[in-house]
C-alpha cells in the first residue's frame, strides 16, 4: 500500500481507519495497474493519469467515489452535484462494504471513464473516452 494512503487511512477514528484499509486493498487488488496517491488531501487511483476512484472522509463516514460513477447505471452509486459524472457509496461500518458490488463497479469504471485528466484545457467540458 502507498505509504502515504496508509498514514491516510491510520488517521482516521477507530471503525474509520478499519473501512479506509478495506476499501484501499480491495481497490489495489482489483486496480494493479492504476498509480495511487494522495490527491487533493484524498486517496485516488489514476489510470493513465485520470482519476477513477478514491475515498474521502465525510463528517457522516466515509464517501467511496468513482468520478465516472453517474454512468454505471448503479443504483448504489448516488449522483453528486449534476455538474460532473460522478457517484459514491458512503460507509460507517465495515459490514456495508460489499466486495462485489465494489469490483462490478472498478471493472465498469475501466470500461465508463470521462476525460477529467483534461477537463481543464477543455474549460470544464467533459468527454467520454474510450
Amino acid at each position: 500500500m502507498n505509504p502515504e494512503i496508509k498514514n491516510f487511512n491510520n488517521n482516521q477514528a477507530d471503525i474509520e481507519i478499519d473501512i479506509c484499509h478495506q476499501l484501499a486493498s480491495i481497490i489495489d487488488e482489483q486496480m494493479p495497474e492504476a498509480e495511487n496517491k494522495i490527491w487533493h488531501r484524498h486517496p485516488v487511483w489514476f489510470l493513465e493519469g485520470n482519476p477513477i476512484v478514491g475515498y474521502s472522509k465525510l463528517k457522516a463516514g466515509i464517501r467511496l467515489m468513482f468520478w465516472s460513477g453517474a454512468s454505471f447505471q448503479e443504483e448504489e452509486l448516488k449522483p453528486g452535484t449534476g455538474k460532473f459524472k460522478d457517484a459514491s457509496k458512503l460507509y460507517t461500518s465495515l459490514n456495508q462494504i460489499n466486495l462485489n458490488d465494489i469490483k462490478r463497479w472498478i471493472l465498469k469504471s475501466k470500461e465508463i471513464q470521462w476525460d477529467y485528466k483534461n477537463i481543464y484545457k477543455r474549460k470544464g467540458e467533459l468527454i467520454r473516452l474510450k
